[in-house]
């Protein structure tokens, strides 16, 4: 898909945005196949970063990125009589999914958790830390926190630690089989 140079790409002053969809070298292989097919893939960047700064925290004071600018996205199981129920909830990074609540009413399950981190990295095919709700398996729900949309731009992962996808903040709620929530980070 070639880049079209009338789109403005989402940046910060500290990085430096690059089409993701001329750039699947820089993103998790999961991630890139999810690209190549979104229609809404050309109005994402994709930055470098040092992989030693890829926790929201870090990069957020190393780039000078706010922390409400930033999407984390976690990974929570429940089971309901035998079947289990994943969803990936991208939250404000300064706050957090709600897990006990909210979370575990929409997946109608008695309890959810978080996924093991060691299970969340082979399911998704994505590093610990990069972690995105793009390119995530199939049957997995995708629950985005409302208040992600109103910032003009956000950072969410790429699949890999080495770099970071920037997307306006609206389009975070045409996400592949996106959910908005509202009041999912608290």
């Amino acid at each position: 898909m070639a880049h079209d140079d009338r789109v403005t790409l989402p940046s910060f002053p500290t990085l430096t945005s690059l089409p993701a969809t001329d750039h699947p070298d820089l993103v998790g292989a999961t991630v890139a196949a999810a690209l190549a097919v979104w229609p809404g893939a050309g109005s994402l960047a994709v930055v470098d970063i040092d992989p030693d700064l890829a926790d929201t925290a870090a990069m957020s004071e190393a780039y000078g990125i706010p922390m409400t600018a930033s999407g984390n996205c976690v990974v929570v199981a429940g089971a309901r009589a035998g079947d289990e129920r994943i969803a990936a909830c991208v939250v404000r990074a300064d706050t957090r999914a709600d897990v006990n609540t909210l979370v575990r009413k929409m997946l109608d399950v008695r309890k959810a958790s978080f996924l093991p981190m060691e299970r969340a990295v082979a399911e998704t095919g994505m590093e610990h830390g990069g972690i995105t709700p793009l390119g995530l398996p199939g049957g997995w729900r995708i629950l985005v926190h409302d208040a992600l949309l109103e910032e003009p731009v956000v950072v969410i992962g790429s699949g890999v630690r080495r770099s970071k996808l920037l997307a306006p903040g609206a389009l975070l709620a045409d996400l592949p089989g996106a959910e908005v929530v509202e009041g999912l980070g608290r």
